[in-house]
């Protein structure tokens, strides 16, 4: 008849084998060296070896107790990860909330929509992927993203199926560094006028509703460069290289942040932002908390303006 392992014995024997000697087990069991003394004979008698023999002052493990100590080992390594995977199970789990940020979107807006969704009720693991919005649509469409955000509807030409939500628009302000700004004293907007500017890129919605307006005020700004990186193109302004255009919506923080000053703004150009996504009517949470904070927050007082 096959011998039913006892694990508390297995263990009492694992700690002494550990340690060395049966007092030093003792003390970190928080047993008397009595008790674990007759714990290890019942093992012994149980298996029907010896496990220890005696070496001076102390215990040295037999060829058997030697092998044994090998499975203990593996035992409770094996135990210990049972327990931390069944913790970790315990634990809730993110949910990967993937969004998809056209390269022509300003990435203080981006933020400012996207940062909501980190104090949603579920655990969320954002996952945020720029580039330009032909390529992000097409990951849409095989649901690799959950929503993409851009600053224009989803495009006729593109055979994607998806759903465009406007959620908001803003004028814009006209910023520069504010030694620049010192210059342009009350003149708004003639200022511009054969100043430096700084354009966005070609392919960003603002460029062309910005060089319509200029053509309506007859300015001829200087455009000093082009950027399809809106950081990039605030981080120039900071320094001075020229003026640039930013939805009014968010234009405390671009002041503040970027430490510039607004020169003027411009209602007839807007800077309009979409979430586009594979649902007609949002039903993700997540995705709605968005449009509501867009609609309430970002673009319910400035942007309208």
């Amino acid at each position: 008849m096959a011998t039913a392992l006892n694990f508390k014995h297995l263990r009492y024997f694992w700690m002494v084998a550990k340690s060395g000697s049966i007092a030093r087990a003792s003390e970190q069991l928080h047993l008397t060296p009595q008790s674990i003394s007759g714990q290890l004979s019942e093992l012994e008698e149980a298996l029907g070896v010896k496990l220890f023999r005696r070496a001076g002052r102390g215990l040295e493990l037999t060829d058997t107790g030697q092998r044994l100590l090998g499975y203990a080992e593996q035992i409770f390594t094996l135990g210990d990860e049972l327990l931390e995977s069944l913790r970790e199970n315990a634990l809730p789990q993110s949910v990967p909330f993937r969004v998809g940020i056209a390269d022509s979107v300003p990435k203080m807006v981006a933020y400012r929509l996207v940062e909501p969704s980190l104090a949603s009720a579920e655990p969320i693991k954002l996952i945020c992927r720029e580039g330009r919005l032909a390529t992000l649509l097409a990951d849409l469409a095989v649901h690799r993203l959950d929503m993409v955000i851009a600053d224009r509807p989803m495009p006729d030409n593109l055979n994607v199926r998806g759903y465009d939500h406007f959620l908001g628009e803003s004028g814009v302000s006209i910023f520069a560094a504010r030694t620049l700004a010192a210059k342009a004293g009350d003149e708004f907007p003639q200022c511009l006028d054969g100043a430096p500017f700084l354009m966005p890129g070609a392919e960003v919605v603002l460029h062309a509703r910005l060089q319509r307006w200029f053509e309506a005020e007859r300015l001829r700004p200087r455009s000093v460069g082009e950027f399809d990186d809106s950081a990039l193109l605030m981080a120039f302004g900071q320094a001075g290289a020229g003026y640039f255009a930013a939805p009014t919506a968010i234009e405390d923080t671009i002041a503040r942040q970027y430490e510039v000053a607004v020169v003027g703004r411009i209602d007839t150009v807007r800077e309009q932002i979409y979430a586009i996504t594979n649902e007609r009517k949002l039903t993700h949470p997540t995705i709605a908390a968005i449009c509501q904070v867009a609609q309430h927050d970002i673009f319910g007082s400035k942007g309208s303006k």
